[in-house]
């Protein structure tokens, strides 16, 4: 009888990995030992210093693994085994530089990458994504009692411990509110900042690992615009309303209007009023393309590849703009 096919790993959420990886001590090191050429392992203990050989050994086949290192063995006698760093390798390093940015902004000081405190701080980030609790809590405040009931995938006692997680990463911080039965949780400001690592992170894999991650789809970037539209403060006192969503398929204007996934946004005198995920009210602007065209547009600020109509388009330009420059990414 001929046994059963192993199932295939399950896809990590798009941006999981990546984030994942860059929380570990060792890796980002590594990598940017790497920048000035190919290294035999003695000489990379030595570059870097301080790291047992096995746990070396161990970081630089994961990161084999993952395609961020090539292996090379080259002639002579004896010969000698190098890595390299990869094409992947320095898009992960462009990710590091974003968590970097993003832990410089810690409420709590500056955290320096590959300290505990990050590797709590990218973890508790890490699970909240993978679990749809960031996206659950970046559209209103809630109570576990409440995540329970909008995420019945994850068990009670799962939910309450990202949620600690993340009140001690500074992720969320406690909203009393008149009238709740519950204690409701609110992201911070600075999760809201973590939108810059999440969609850069997940950028990356789709670029680098697309075989082991999964896609961006449009509820990564309808938690990504939740989150990021707040911190706008535009410099103009403009007034109106605009659609960001993410289309999905092909087909007329009107068909297209049926598949969307976003935001509709509210500006009074250049401020953000609402930012709600109900695309039924009718927006003086809009702004539609796939979920790649958003991520250009939110890690790059390019707007080309996005579909704009309405009465000022403007001021979605503007406001795309300012996400881009809150995020840290220049």
């Amino acid at each position: 009888m001929q046994a059963d096919s192993p199932s295939p790993p399950a896809r990590v959420r798009a941006g999981g990995t990546v984030l994942s990886l860059i929380a570990g001590p060792l890796s980002v090191p590594i990598l940017r030992a790497h920048l000035e050429g190919p290294l035999r392992l003695p000489d990379l203990r030595e570059r870097i210093g301080g790291a047992a050989q096995t746990t070396l050994r161990g970081q630089v086949g994961n990161l084999r693994a993952i395609g961020a290192l090539e292996r090379h063995v080259r002639s002579g006698m004896p010969y000698t085994v190098e890595n390299e760093l990869t094409e992947a390798g320095r898009g992960v390093l462009g990710v590091a530089t974003t968590v970097e940015a993003w832990l410089a902004e810690a409420p709590q000081g500056s955290i320096p990458l590959g300290s505990e405190p990050a590797k709590g701080a990218i973890r508790s980030l890490v699970g909240a994504w993978g679990s749809t609790m960031l996206r659950a809590l970046a559209a209103q405040p809630l109570a576990l009692t409440e995540l329970s009931s909008a995420i019945p995938e994850l068990s009670y006692p799962a939910l309450e411990r990202r949620l600690s997680a993340m009140r001690a990463a500074r992720h969320v911080e406690l909203r009393p509110e008149e009238g709740r039965g519950g204690k409701p949780y609110a992201v911070t400001e600075w999760l809201r900042q973590a939108v810059g690592p999440l969609v850069a992170a997940g950028r990356c894999e789709c670029e680098h690992l697309s075989e082991a991650t999964e896609p961006l789809k449009r509820i990564d970037i309808e938690a990504a615009f939740l989150l990021a539209v707040p911190l706008v403060d535009l410099t103009v006192n403009y007034n109106g309303s605009c659609l960001f969503a993410v289309d999905t398929g092909s087909g007329t204007e009107r068909e297209s209007m049926n598949r969307l996934a976003g935001v509709y946004v509210e500006i009074v005198d250049g401020a953000v009023a609402s930012c709600v995920s109900v695309l039924e009210r009718k927006p003086t602007t809009w702004a539609l393309g796939t979920a790649s065209a958003w991520v250009d547009a939110i890690c790059d600020g390019q707007v080309e590849r996005l579909r704009m109509g309405g009465t000022d388009p403007q001021l979605a330009t503007a406001i795309i703009e300012e996400i881009h420059l809150s995020l840290s990414f220049n």
